[in-house]
């Protein structure tokens, strides 16, 4: 169910200055909406308590508090009312500030008409908050808090238009996160793009970004739009961003903020709505500090933060999330877990993460005799192979994540070794998928420099 039916929707605008908003009203009318006025914060929120809105437009100074009080107003009473906050031109710390307190979107001075326009047609395409969900809808598993605290922080980031980052290791389900937040926006109906930064070639970046026009190079016999063309209206995911080179994070930067491109071979900007997500495994944060990735895009993609938790992390949903693969691949089939083959998973560590628990699944159904998944199916690589000497001697195994990282590398290693660092040869004899192996050597940084340790 969306917000309460009206056949007028209603906005509240919030300004001290009568100029400013008379402009906002005459162009709200124009769309047909009902608008009414308050001239302060006070009067902004007894209006928002006393009667039903289905916007609220603030400006962020005014004599008695500021626009962050009206957001935070809403946020606290629970109130089904998106809130966009008119700031200073150039204020990119006020900005922020709005969005990480819950605004919707913001709007700089003097405003433009076109983009006012925009966001009230988005803002007004919000589900409510409390929308039922809809059969076949993408879902994360677990009860678990860790897994809680991610539904609900997607839950508040997809109502509004700020820029998210998500953050997590390979296989943690950053891409379905990043879905999720479009699917309970304004903008699901709109296009969703998903790029892989790493997969682009770099002299083919600007072009596959930006578009290009007929003749700009050879080969250009058309026009052609690139990814925020083509994500117009809708939302850009910008996945393993921490692999774009620093001549492109230039360019990016600069799209992002006057939300222009220019295709290559173009003379003229155009405009483009669009609303950036952005991903990877890499801690962007180290990046900053080590010079690789420009410290202005960095806080203009990571207004607000989401951490995908590893699958390490959800032991106790384990079993729910493995099950729930397994109805998934088994088809007619009644293959099932046995009680032991559940416990085992639910203690392995997942370095691969979700996408090596489906791997893992899919082979042991290949595998499993008489419908009935065991341990012996599963072929997990133990991560205390040496478990004899845990018994002799204590030193060094705390904290308990790097002993265990240790004898996890100790272990590939000396497979890799055995088979002259041939990958597939080696996971064969760890028991594991090419994929995961390659997973953990990239966790532990294993690498070609390590066949002469």
């Amino acid at each position: 169910m969306g917000r309460e039916a009206k056949a007028i929707p209603r906005v509240l605008i919030v300004d001290d200055e009568a100029d400013i908003l008379e402009l906002l009203e005459l162009a709200l009318v124009r769309m047909g909406l009902e608008v009414a006025r308050a001239t302060g914060v006070q009067q902004a929120k007894e209006r928002l308590d006393g009667q039903g809105f289905d916007l609220c437009l603030t400006d962020m100074r005014m004599p008695d508090g500021d626009g962050l009080d009206v957001v935070r107003h809403i946020a606290e009473r629970r109130l089904d009312v998106p809130v966009a906050v008119i700031t200073a031109h150039g204020n990119l710390e006020n900005a922020v500030a709005v969005l990480k307190a819950g605004a919707f979107d913001y709007l700089s001075k003097p405003v433009a008409l076109d983009q006012l326009r925009t966001l009230v047609t988005s803002a007004l395409r919000l589900p409510a908050a409390n929308a039922a969900m809809k059969e076949g809808e993408r879902i994360l598993l677990g009860n678990s808090p860790a897994m809680a605290h991610v539904r609900e922080l997607i839950g508040r980031v997809a109502r509004s238009q700020a820029p998210v980052h998500i953050s997590g290791e390979s296989g943690s389900g950053k891409e379905l996160a990043a879905r999720l937040i479009v699917e309970k926006s304004a903008r699901r109906e709109q296009p969703f793009i998903a790029v892989n930064c790493g997969a682009i070639p770099e002299n083919l970046m600007e072009s596959e970004f930006f578009g290009y026009r007929k003749g700009a190079f050879t080969g250009a016999d058309k026009d052609r739009e690139g990814f925020f063309q083509a994500a117009d209206q809708g939302t850009l995911l910008l996945d393993e961003v921490a692999d774009l080179p620093m001549a492109m994070q230039v360019k990016l930067l600069r799209a992002i903020q006057e939300k222009k491109v220019r295709r290559v071979g173009a003379t003229q900007e155009e405009p483009v709505d669009v609303r950036i997500l952005s991903a990877t495994h890499h801690d962007l944060a180290k990046r900053v500090q080590q010079g690789t990735f420009r410290q202005d895009l960095y806080y203009r993609l990571n207004v607000i933060s989401l951490q995908m938790p590893s699958l390490r992390e959800l032991r106790e949903d384990v079993p729910e999330i493995a099950n729930r693969i397994l109805e998934r691949l088994r088809g007619e089939s009644t293959a099932k877990f046995s009680p032991q083959a559940l416990r085992d998973l639910a203690c392995y560590d997942f370095p691969g993460n979700v996408r090596e628990l489906e791997n893992i699944v899919e082979r042991a159904l290949a595998l499993c005799q008489d419908g009935v998944i065991t341990p012996a199916d599963l072929q997990l690589m133990p991560t205390q192979s040496a478990q004899g000497e845990a018994k002799t001697s204590s030193v060094g195994k705390y904290p308990l994540t790097d002993y265990l990282d240790r004898i996890e590398r100790e272990a590939i290693l000396e497979a890799l070794r055995q088979t002259q660092f041939n990958r597939t040869a080696a996971a064969k004899i760890l028991g594991v998928t090419f994929r995961a192996l390659r997973y953990r050597m990239e966790r532990l940084s294993i690498t070609d420099k390590d066949k002469g340790d």
